[in-house]
């Protein structure tokens, strides 16, 4: 097959290193792609959200089968468009990606189908905002509804913090993302990412992470995009995936098909887990990132066969084989982020570094100057290992992170903390 991934981060990268195993893989072009993906495959430049562009391009190449990376193209409605022109296609139409897209929406749909999430309220003026804040118990999660590339979310301490974070919001902080806002209930416990594939009516698992969003060691600082990952999760045991498809996926995909929007991709199910009692803090519509880097190195090379399944609704003929094993992965950022940083700043080592099935680095924000490899966004780097034991993934990975000559950029110290 010729196949094209759509998008340029750890993530696309991570994908583009699992398809390019298998064998049915002939020719692989990434759009736009970065520096470590042309390493292994084609890039091309093109601008993913405009679906006409999309299809001329995958017509053009001859392409047989689309993998839509992130969130933003699916929103945009660039499946629906290959789709309608015959393209083989993995990822929702944009109907169905509201379920990222618009954290109402899906709040709608969780209420219609019964799944356990948090109480929550939809605001689009600031006066009704804040004034539902001052009725409401401390901490509380202030939501931007929109897309806000993972950092639109804030768990306001007290009812001023709440009350500032709307003000943000609606101001403008977060672009169009924040111009509505949803205000949830805080729910305590331990988060965890669960991954499922939906062909429209078969419903297939396909593994379990856990992320750390927070840029400081023992989760301190602020929201980001993910510093780390692992994989599988400890808290998401037999039972607590057994009851999050019974009471949260199945309800709402069966929903989801009952308003003529069937589902088809992966879902991204991110869960609060209290006492083994699952509730759906949020949907999103692609593997998530960091943690598809670390279900890849897992899943490897059937990756490609479970996605073409899931595009020809053949999700109920296959099955998953798992490796007893862990990964892990340690992002490399640049110093600053998640707030102001600086691009352009040279990486060196990583040639001397290995790149196998237990051990790859995954590039998300770089480029090449002059033959140098050099820093060009917040999160750069995904050093990712897998292993016998989460330990010894971890070990390998910080290993590798300590061969990285790149003083301009951070790291946690501490990711897969809480399951070791």
């Amino acid at each position: 097959m010729n196949i094209l991934i759509l998008g340029s981060g750890g993530r696309e990268h991570a994908l583009a290193w699992a398809v390019m195993q298998n064998p049915k893989c002939d020719r692989l072009i990434v759009a736009p792609g970065n520096a470590g993906i042309a390493d292994i495959a084609d890039c091309a430049t093109l601008d993913i959200e405009n679906g006409g562009a999309v299809v001329n391009f995958a017509e053009e190449n001859a392409i047989d089968f689309v993998i839509i990376g992130p969130e933003a193209p699916l929103a945009a409605g660039v499946a629906d468009r290959l789709r309608d022109a015959g393209v083989l296609v993995f990822g929702p139409g944009a109907e169905a990606a509201r379920l990222e897209a618009s954290k109402s929406f899906t709040k709608e749909i969780c209420d219609a189908a019964g799944a356990p999430t948090a109480a929550w309220g939809h605001f689009t003026d600031a006066d009704a905002a804040r004034a539902y804040v001052r009725k409401q118990d401390a901490p509380i999660v202030i939501k931007a509804d929109g897309l806000a590339a993972g950092k639109g979310v804030i768990i306001a301490q007290t009812a001023e913090e709440a009350e500032a974070a709307i003000d943000d919001m609606f101001g403008g902080a977060f672009g169009a993302a924040g111009a509505e806002v949803v205000i949830e209930e805080f729910m305590d416990g331990e988060e965890a990412s669960f991954f499922v594939l939906c062909d429209g009516e078969t419903v297939l698992p396909v593994g379990t992470a856990q992320d750390h969003k927070r840029v400081g060691d023992g989760d301190t600082g602020p929201n980001t995009g993910g510093m780390g990952a692992y994989s599988p999760a400890p808290v998401m045991t037999d039972a607590v995936v057994e009851t999050t498809l019974e009471t949260i996926v199945r309800p709402t995909m069966a929903e989801m098909t009952a308003r003529g929007m069937p589902y088809q991709g992966v879902l991204f199910v991110g869960l609060m887990i209290k006492d083994g009692v699952p509730r759906l803090v949020e949907y999103n519509v692609r593997f998530g990132d960091p943690e598809c880097q670390v279900l890849m190195m897992r899943l490897g090379a059937q990756v490609l066969d479970l996605m073409h399944a899931t595009a020809e609704a053949r999700l109920s003929q296959t099955r998953v084989n798992w490796a007893d094993d862990h990964a892990l992965t340690v992002v490399m950022a640049a110093r600053g982020y998640p707030g102001a940083y600086e691009k352009g700043s040279e990486i060196r080592g990583l040639e001397a570094l290995p790149e196998d099935s237990r051990c790859m680095v995954f590039h998300a924000g770089t480029g090449r100057a002059e033959g140098k490899l050099i820093a060009q966004g917040g999160r750069v780097l995904a050093v990712t290992c897998r292993a016998e034991s989460l330990s010894a993934a971890r070990d390998a990975a910080y290993d590798m992170v300590g061969k990285v000559n790149w003083p301009e950029g951070f790291c946690r110290s501490d990711i897969g903390w809480r399951a070791l």
